[in-house]
């Protein structure tokens, strides 16, 4: 069974950097996607980045293109999401997923979750 653990939320001013880490653990993921997903308070949960665990390949939404990046530590277990230019809007309960198969940016196909992390972005 995947399990997935978050860390790495705060509170930052707007402008400022942080990143996110998430340490997976229960199985192999060769064959896996690892995204990040977002959902603040009263909105849908939504999609913010996604990562092949063997091939890298990476799929961000435009909301967050260029200002965040994904990547994975395959020997550690552990996928990062490296957030700068962070803004207001950026504030979020930050959750990362996995998924077997190739990267997809939809919500439904990712069937492990972890608790997700706290990110506040003050202006």
């Amino acid at each position: 069974q995947v399990q997935l653990v978050e860390s790495g939320g705060g509170l930052v001013q707007a402008g400022g950097s942080l990143r996110l880490s998430c340490a997976a653990s229960g199985r192999t993921f060769i064959f896996y996607t690892m995204g990040w997903f977002r959902q603040a308070p009263g909105k849908e949960r939504e999609f913010v980045a996604a990562i092949e665990w063997t091939a890298g390949n990476t799929v961000y939404a435009d909301s967050v293109k260029g200002r965040f990046t994904i990547s994975r530590d395959n020997p550690k277990n552990t996928v990062y999401l490296q957030m700068n230019s962070l803004k207001p809007e950026d504030t979020a309960l930050y959750y990362c997923a996995a998924k077997r198969g190739p990267p997809s940016t939809r919500t439904v196909d990712f069937g492990s979750w972890g608790q997700g992390t706290q990110v506040t972005v003050s202006s």
